[in-house]
């Protein structure tokens, strides 16, 4: 299957806790910070959910 990495690119400050706790889910700590994962259906519903923080890229 596909890896993607995916790049917080916007503050998660002021969004709702759902937003912050699918960061959270996906591993993603802080402004800047990647991480890499399958492109499984339950990741990339994930993505879909917080896309307007993140940058996601094929690898």
């Amino acid at each position: 299957m596909a890896k993607i990495r995916i790049t917080q690119v916007k503050s998660k400050n002021g969004k709702p806790l759902r937003q912050k706790k699918t960061l959270e889910a996906l591993g993603i700590r802080k402004l800047n910070h990647s991480v890499e994962h399958e492109a499984t259906p339950q990741i990339l519903g994930m993505v879909v959910k917080v896309q307007h923080l993140v940058k996601v890229e094929n690898i």
